[in-house]
């Protein structure tokens, strides 16, 4: 069984989406807008494998 949670949302301040699959293999791709977060974001991915 996959455990793979897949959530969108849009309002008129945010559109977002986040697809995450808990056994995954560490891939990930994150566009944010800003760097800052995209860094803390992608280290957070990929050191919690």
């Amino acid at each position: 069984m996959s455990r793979i949670a897949d959530v969108e949302r849009k309002t008129s301040e945010t559109d977002i989406r986040i697809k995450m699959n808990l056994d995954g293999v560490g891939k990930y791709n994150i566009s944010t807008g800003v760097n800052f977060f995209n860094h803390m974001l992608e280290s957070f991915s990929k050191h919690s494998m």
